[in-house]
């Protein structure tokens, strides 16, 4: 039934007045290291192929054909393609959306800050995002944690994510959360304890970058060998207290190499019974083309003007959230 009660906004126009200025901070920072805006679309007849990511969409006709778009979950794609087109550096400050549970971190429509910055690796991006925040925060001495996927893992755990064997893991994650036992892959088992674990433990008093994940969850990334020999991504997340605020890359430019992950997500997903999807064709020949060698990130900016304003729920920093959209 229509309540109409629900008209108002859902955040105070104190904390609506901070979202412009923070919107206006960000956007003067890339200004000042002459990195370009960009606006590129919402809807996209692609999609990602990610079985952890649900997506909207959106059916439509033209010229008689039924067409099938989806909401972007990030505007990585269409930006990639922009890079390799010679855009140089860009970002971008826009919607995205996600078919995911609303709750008090997460909503199906949020902002996303997200930016490629060309001739970088993710080391330097790191480096950059704590400017970033520095400047944001109006503290110029702020330092971020850095921290490996390993060293978290063995810290907050007492496993080595690398050589843990599949026993130790379901027997960790099920004295954690009473599941797992019956789970028999390797990277479910690392997200769960991950996720319940080790991200509530990092980042409480400043943020914390992880890196180095495993090469089995280098989604988008490039790979490399580490000083101890083990494979890993070029991949960070940024926590702060207790929340993922960013996830970036250094960025894969072989475009057979995102072929075969793409399949092998498709792949993942039909074992699933997750629901099929039209994969981006137009990224794979983008990169045929050429990506200049570059570090690229996402960040979560309703999560961010939460820890900003210090508000417990998403909702305290949407305009119209949830049931009020």
């Amino acid at each position: 039934m229509y309540d109409a009660s629900l008209w108002q906004p859902s955040a105070d126009m104190s904390i609506l007045q901070k979202r412009a200025q923070l919107l206006k901070a960000i956007r003067a920072f890339f200004d000042a290291r002459e990195v370009m805006e960009v606006d590129t679309q919402c809807l996209s007849l692609g999609s990602i192929t990610d079985p952890h990511i649900e997506v909207l969409t959106c059916q439509t006709r033209s010229q008689g054909e039924d067409l099938t778009y989806y909401l972007q979950t990030s505007p990585e794609f269409a930006m990639k393609r922009l890079l390799c087109a010679g855009s140089g550096s860009i970002y971008q400050l826009g919607k995205v959306f996600r078919a995911e549970d609303i709750g008090r971190r997460h909503s199906i429509e949020f902002t996303m800050l997200e930016w490629y910055r060309v001739g970088f690796d993710h080391w330097q991006l790191m480096d950059e995002i704590q400017s970033l925040l520095s400047t944001l925060l109006n503290d110029e001495v702020l330092t971020c944690e850095r921290l490996s996927y390993q060293m978290a893992f063995l810290r907050h755990t007492g496993l080595d994510p690398f050589t843990a064997t599949l026993f130790q893991l379901q027997e960790c994650a099920h004295a954690h959360t009473e599941y797992g036992l019956q789970e028999d892959d390797r990277d479910t088992l690392l997200e769960l304890l991950f996720s319940s674990v080790v991200e509530p433990a990092i980042g409480k008093y400043v943020p914390c970058f992880i890196h180095s994940y495993p090469a089995s969850q280098a989604a988008l990334a490039k790979t490399h060998l580490d000083e101890k020999g083990q494979l890993v991504a070029a991949r960070f997340e940024l926590y702060w207290q207790g929340m993922e605020l960013a996830n970036g890359y250094h960025e894969l430019t072989d475009a057979k190499e995102q072929s075969r992950r793409f399949a092998e997500d498709k792949n993942t997903r039909k074992a699933l019974r997750l629901a099929n999807r039209q994969f981006d064709e137009r990224l794979i020949t983008a990169l045929e083309s050429g990506l200049p060698d570059c570090a690229g990130v996402a960040l979560g900016v309703d999560r961010l003007l939460m820890l900003l304003c210090h508000k417990p729920h998403i909702a305290e920093v949407l305009s119209f959230a949830h049931a009020r959209a």
